[in-house]
């Protein structure tokens, strides 16, 4: 190693090897770390946003909610104004007519703001970025707060049904008719506004293909839908099922200002609506149970996202294959692909990863590609699930 003098008054080193110290050709100049303050730095790279990135189909999503998702905001929180007014309305006339019946509807409406409120909610948490502690993001919380909301929904209904239990036992109560249709009246009306408020002119639509654009689980597959919309038009299937109920309360009222002496109409119109009301979200505790329970899609199968991994040129055999969800649109899989040894990794991994974005609009796929050995064919550890 010989120190040599350099231009500037900057000190280099360079090796030498032992057989070719003479030669000037042979060596290899470092820079030393002692620099004249009067020398260029190199830049940094300068990042280029790219149209796509190297292992993401979808360009970086910007900051804030789209106007599809603004779009459903002002819809939530109108519809959501318009029901908490009118569940404070039916709240106070059903205790001044001592009308069941009347608490019924109300406590359906409840439900309904909490499923407004979650939607809210996760169009809010939609926004937030993942951290190192919640790595998949905030997605889960929307699954909770359906859960609060199903829960809540179930107690209320539940103590509603012990006290037409007892009014039928005792009949010692009285039900005031022009209190109760009123407010039975306002509901409908209530009901209405709100239907007015969530309805949506023309077949909604998308401008990707990204798997947290994918309708409810519920809903099967279908066509990919943005989750600002997917949430209007659930709260508006559960504003018709609120006016239904509304219209029945409505015709038990007339029947009771009419006709007092029929006054048992509101405990049974209780037990009706509580069992209506009850029945309409066994479809949502079942998928929210899904989803606490890492169960797959309903709107995913096992075996079609399976075949399709295996047609994917170079694939032998696949195994450890996970199909779950965050939320009722967010969808996340994982698998293991083994290949040839004569087939391309990164090549299998960009058309596996493609073909589960395309055909199964999944929002994020982990793949692990390894080479194909023969002693898979009788592990255990690689052999699929059985059927449920």
């Amino acid at each position: 190693m010989e120190p040599s003098p350099a231009a500037g008054g900057s000190e280099t080193t360079r090796l030498v090897s032992p057989r070719d110290r003479g030669g000037a050709g042979g060596g290899l100049r470092l820079k030393s770390l002692f620099t004249e303050p009067s020398e260029a730095l190199p830049e940094e790279p300068k990042s280029v946003e790219m149209p796509f990135h190297h292992c993401h189909r979808d360009p970086l999503p910007q900051p804030g909610l789209t106007p599809e998702r603004l779009q459903a905001q002002r819809q939530l929180c109108a519809a959501c104004a318009v029901c908490c007014v009118f569940m404070a309305g039916e709240v106070v006339g059903g205790y001044l007519a001592h009308s069941l019946a009347i608490m019924t509807d109300a406590a359906h409406l409840l439900a309904d703001v909490g499923s407004m409120i979650g939607s809210l909610f996760s169009l809010w948490l939609s926004t937030r970025p993942a951290t190192r502690t919640m790595t998949f993001g905030w997605h889960r919380s929307e699954t909770l707060g359906a859960l609060a909301s199903v829960v809540s929904l179930w107690m209320v209904t539940g103590i509603l049904l012990y006290l037409a239990f007892i009014r039928l036992l005792h009949s010692d109560y009285h039900i005031e008719g022009g209190a109760m249709l009123l407010t039975a009246s306002i509901a409908v009306c209530a009901n209405l506004l709100m239907a007015f408020v969530l309805h949506q002119a023309g077949p909604p639509h998308s401008h990707g293909s990204r798997g947290a654009e994918y309708a409810p689980l519920e809903e099967g597959p279908g066509e990919p839908l943005p989750l600002g919309n997917t949430s209007v038009r659930a709260a508006f299937v559960h504003v018709l099922g609120d006016l239904l109920q509304s219209l029945g309360v409505l015709a038990a009222s007339v029947l009771i200002y009419f006709k007092p002496q029929y006054k048992a109409a509101d405990p049974i119109s209780t037990f009706l609506f509580s069992i209506c009301a009850l029945g309409s979200t066994a479809p949502t505790l079942r998928d929210v149970l899904r989803v606490l329970m890492e169960g797959s899609p309903r709107s995913v199968g096992f075996e079609p996202v399976r075949d399709t991994l295996m047609s994917v040129p170079g694939v032998r055999a696949t195994h450890e294959l996970h199909l779950w969800s965050l939320t009722l649109t967010y969808h996340v899989a994982s698998a293991h692909l083994a290949i040839d040894s004569t087939a391309d990794p990164e090549a299998v991994l960009a058309e596996a990863t493609s073909q589960l974005h395309s055909r199964f609009g999944f929002s994020s796929c982990t793949l692990q590609v390894e080479q194909y050995q023969p002693e898979m064919a009788q592990c255990l550890r690689c052999r699929e699930p059985p059927q449920a």
